[in-house]
């Protein structure tokens, strides 16, 4: 049997995330509403992340927990990230946590920004890993949006420019699955345009004012 897994979702205070979707859409351009978008690329992520088979907790560690107040009802986990700096070290902050209630567990990162994920694919995926350090690369190859530790072992979280290489040079083996919604974060207008196309989540879909029609 597989062993369950607990995700790491980090995530930077909502009115100051995905700084290149600022103004991107003529009906996204003020604070108030890009915030939304960041939020709402964030609960469709972790509604898919909940409900994928052997994800056993998801902890959001956040820049701005009381921002995230409504995500609660998601039966996610919302701690504070103590004023870290950067994405990895949020992810190791995030990796105390869960290690210090299993330390044999398997933990793994995922990344905020994918309000077309499918959680069979995200199963799929976590299954792949096989108990190996594993990563699932973005749509361009170049990033990643999806890294596993081997069971109590480190995560060793290399996220930044280039982080499909960092991790492979780190040791972490590239997955090859057919997870398209999972290899598509939103970043820009272009990725907010490929996801609307893939199918979008109840909270994003709902925001941007079109029909849900995530199966």
């Amino acid at each position: 049997m597989a062993r369950e897994v607990d995700l790491i979702v980090p995530l930077k205070q909502p009115s100051l995330g995905k700084s290149r979707l600022r103004g991107a859409l003529d009906d996204i351009h003020d604070d108030d509403t890009h915030a939304e978008l960041v939020l709402a690329l964030a609960a469709d992520t972790l509604a898919a992340a909940t409900a994928a088979n052997g994800v056993r907790r998801v902890l959001v560690v956040a820049a701005d927990p009381l921002a995230l107040t409504s995500l609660h009802r998601l039966g996610v986990e919302v701690v504070g990230d103590a004023g870290v700096r950067g994405l990895n070290t949020a992810l190791r902050r995030g990796e105390a946590i869960l290690r210090g209630a299993d330390p044999g567990g398997v933990v793994a990162a995922l990344q905020a920004d994918l309000p077309a994920l499918r959680p069979d694919e995200l199963a799929m995926a976590l299954g792949a890993a096989a108990d190996r350090r594993a990563f699932v690369a973005d749509r361009q190859g170049t990033g990643t949006t999806l890294l596993v530790a081997a069971p109590g072992e480190p995560l060793d979280p290399h996220f930044g420019t280039g982080s499909a290489l960092a991790h492979t040079a780190s040791g972490a083996v590239p997955l090859d699955v057919a997870a398209p919604s999972l290899r598509s974060d939103v970043d820009t207008a272009a990725d907010l345009a490929h996801v609307r196309r893939l199918g979008l989540g109840w909270r994003t879909s709902t925001l941007l004012g079109e029909a849900c029609c995530l199966s």
